[in-house]
């Protein structure tokens, strides 16, 4: 099946966050309605972009894979429906290594698998952000929710997922792992 596109991205090679970053840039200069083809081959882009579309106000239309290769397919919305969300509880690395010691916090890792296995901080919960919507329930949401991933892109998706399933107290931690100084561990 032939799918005509208006623009192709070249993100493959890329991992997090620089898919998503290369096509928030590539979008804007699409007008509304036009389709953008992005291909990757970082795994883990295929919820990032349904996510980070959902947020910004466009169309995700769905992903083909070709291969190592996914092509993902985004449908620029109208300027006027494309402000994009944003999780209003923001916090520091700093303000999560003080909640740390509270045995109501509860860090959630949405990094993809491999990441969290070479490190990740001490009893952290890891659901990959593709899988948090089927998974949520496994998490206390009467704890306060601090979510965590590299750079505070995929942590800011999975804050407002959280939160439209009821969690209350959810936090996206920011900058997140890229620049974590506390204690980490790694799967043996």
């Amino acid at each position: 099946m032939e799918i005509k596109t208006d623009l192709l991205l070249d993100a493959k090679g890329l991992a997090c966050p620089m898919p998503i970053v290369k096509t928030k840039k590539t979008i804007k200069d699409l007008d509304a309605g036009q389709v953008l083809e992005v291909q990757a081959t970082d795994k883990g882009s295929k919820a990032d972009l349904a996510a980070w579309a959902k947020s910004a106000g466009h169309h995700y239309l769905g992903t083909i894979e070709d291969g190592d290769v996914l092509k993902h397919y985004v449908r620029k919305s109208g300027d006027e429906d494309a402000q994009e969300k944003k999780h209003p509880n923001v916090v520091s690395n700093e303000d999560l290594q003080a909640a740390l010691a509270d045995e109501n916090t509860l860090v959630v890792d949405v990094r993809e698998s491999a990441e969290y296995a070479f490190e990740h901080i001490p009893n952290a919960t890891s659901i990959p952000l593709g899988d948090l919507d089927d998974r949520a329930k496994e998490l206390d949401e009467n704890k306060n929710v601090y979510v965590v991933c590299r750079t505070g892109n995929r942590s800011d998706m999975a804050a407002q997922k959280l939160t439209e399933q009821g969690f209350m107290k959810v936090y996206n931690v920011v900058p997140g792992m890229s620049e974590w100084s506390g204690d980490t561990t790694a799967n043996q």
